[in-house]
């Protein structure tokens, strides 16, 4: 009898590697009967990562969106999958232990089944806790191997990676092969080496179509023994996305697989829905270059999914980039020169630091490394002089092991400032919270919640849970909408007050004030020269002075509100970035003389 191949629908995961945000609640309740009727899924990816940051972001409550989107499924007999970061839980930052045993209590009785559990480092000591975590609340533990291609990366080092997950509990295997650089064969490969040990462990594979190997990878996958196959659907599948269900479906049963059979009608349905959520809103925050693969993605490993950041980084970095290679002599370079250093940079730098898969957060890590060494080379620096804290934090080991070894430079670069390298388990760095959280709520007079998952949320995600229930997070979502359908040419009826700052002449600047020294966004987001838009407060202005440690401005992130603190004192000069512009990190904002 042939081999039954499953299907796996990422809907959460089509719209992360589209653009910012996801669906709201409204809309996932509207789709989900119509993915039931679909009838070719086993299972359906509903939430976990960002996604639930993204219902806090719209001043929607998680938990809601997450129970009324599992219910049609579990009533259906469709699995539901959540993506589960390890160590970080749903966020990007390491999570206390408490909490993390309470995320898969909550999660179960919200009504997914299966949590896929990913270290961006592959790490076993933050993957391995979570498994024992997962099976205490009632959980299936899928342990997720992140696919990159590397001279360390090879078949035997995921094979033993999923032998050492199994003998901890995993139920599942996953191939997470998040920028879809895996080769096709040894993808195979390392499916074969699992089942070859562990015939009765179901493996599923999850392939980004970026740069055009996962078609070929799937069908590798299914012959070496595969169970399930991510995949998506129109109008979101392929580019930077995954491969389209109707495509992957025909290739497979052409191949003598047993697949199910798609009902034509509730697709055409379900795309026209999802087409409609685009219309509505959520295309305002899709970048069109997701929807194209590219091969210039096979070196650098970068994923799919951050190309459009990626992109929107450089462009905001050309202009000060082109300046400073003006100001010391260089020549100017195009916007696609510019992406192929960047790539090249990438590919430079990634052995020297260690090989971490290119996945959230590490690939944005590399990624911000590579563009400062760029930045440093135009201005005469040193490469590596302009290192954040959070890379820091990956090169010194605190968040992971690295899967290579540091090159002697970056080693010296540490040591020369005065940083010290950590052998610990991760985990033992952040301690208990949830006490501090239930005393706070009590004291608030907040409710835990059915199953604690209002405790939960507030501890797994502090401050965008605050910005919640205080009404602010929909305020800025509003705001946020309404600028981009401005930006669009759709008319605004509404539009709140903002601030406007003078922007001045960045080179006229440089050359009236010799000595001034630049204030650099410490993150990517929109500059809010005004903590709250509807205040009296007044914003910094020429000639004002500001002393060190002072906030100049915020940052309005991905996950919240970022204080621009300076540091040094002085006379602000001249300001480089007007009321809610979009910057990337280490953009210029202001000067200080």
């Amino acid at each position: 009898m042939a081999k039954e191949i499953k299907f796996s629908l990422v809907y959460r995961d089509m719209w992360q590697s589209s653009g910012k945000y996801q669906p709201r609640v409204d809309q996932l309740e509207q789709i989900a009967p119509v993915i039931v009727d679909m009838g070719c899924f086993a299972r359906v990816e509903t939430n976990g990562g960002a996604f639930e940051q993204v219902n806090l972001l719209y001043g929607e409550n998680p938990n809601i969106a997450v129970r009324k989107f599992t219910a049609p499924f579990n009533n259906a007999g469709i699995q539901t999958h959540m993506l589960d970061r390890g160590l970080n839980g749903l966020r990007m930052n390491p999570v206390p232990s408490d909490v993390r045993r309470l995320m898969y209590k909550v999660k179960k009785a919200q009504g997914v089944d299966i949590t896929r559990i990913f270290c961006g480092l592959n790490d076993t000591r933050n993957i391995i806790p979570s498994i024992g975590y997962a099976k205490e609340g009632g959980m299936i533990p899928q342990a997720a191997l992140c696919i990159t291609y590397s001279p360390i990366h090879t078949v035997e080092y995921y094979v033993n990676l999923a032998e050492q997950l199994i003998e901890a509990g995993a139920e599942e295997i996953c191939l997470k092969d998040m920028a879809g650089i895996g080769r096709p064969y040894s993808n195979g490969q390392i499916i074969k080496g699992i089942k070859d040990r562990h015939p009765d462990i179901k493996v599923q594979y999850h392939g980004h179509t970026g740069p055009g190997f996962s078609v070929a990878s799937m069908l590798e996958a299914a012959r070496a023994g595969a169970d399930y196959l991510d995949v998506a659907m129109e109008p979101l599948s392929w580019g930077m996305v995954h491969p389209d269900v109707i495509t992957i479906r025909a290739m497979l049963k052409d191949a003598g697989f047993q697949v199910a059979d798609i009902n034509m009608e509730a697709y055409m349905e379900a795309r026209r829905l999802t087409q409609s959520f685009i219309d509505d809103f959520l295309g305002f925050f899709i970048d069109p270059g997701n929807k194209i693969m590219t091969s210039l993605l096979v070196g650098c490993g970068l994923p799919g999914g951050m190309m459009g950041s990626m992109m929107a980084d450089l462009k905001g970095m050309h202009n000060a980039i082109n300046l400073a290679l003006k100001q010391n002599g260089k020549k100017e370079v195009t916007l696609n020169n510019l992406v192929v250093q960047l790539f090249n940079e990438v590919e430079r730098i990634w052995p020297m630091l260690g090989y971490p898969p290119l996945v959230t957060p590490f690939s944005q890590y590399v990624k911000n490394i590579a563009l400062m060494n760029i930045f440093a080379a135009a201005k005469n620096e040193p490469a590596f002089s302009m290192i954040d804290k959070d890379s820091w934090n990956m090169i010194l080991g605190k968040t992971g092991k690295l899967p290579g070894p540091l090159a002697p430079e970056i080693i010296e670069l540490a040591k020369a400032n005065n940083l010290e390298f950590y052998d610990g388990n991760p985990q033992d760095a952040f301690p208990d919270e949830l006490p501090r959280f239930e005393e706070e709520m009590k004291t608030l007079g907040w409710e835990e919640g059915p199953d604690r998952e209002e405790l939960f949320e507030f501890a797994m995600h502090e401050r965008q849970y605050r910005d919640m229930m205080s009404g602010a997070a929909k305020n800025r979502f509003n705001a946020e909408l309404e600028q981009a359908k401005e930006k669009a040419g759709t008319p605004i009826i509404v539009k709140r007050p903002v601030v406007e700052i003078p922007m001045f002449n960045f080179e006229e600047i440089s050359a009236e004030y010799p000595h001034a020294k630049p204030v650099h966004a410490p993150c990517k987001g929109k500059v809010i020269w005004q903590y709250d838009l509807m205040s009296a407060s007044t914003a910094p202005f020429e000639g004002s002075t500001i002393d060190k440690g002072e906030n100049l401005c915020y940052i309005q992130n991905y996950y919240g509100i970022e204080p621009v603190k300076v540091g040094y004192g002085g006379t602000i000069v001249g300001t480089y970035a007007r009321q809610g512009q979009e910057v990337i990190k280490g953009e210029i904002l202001a000067f200080i003389n």
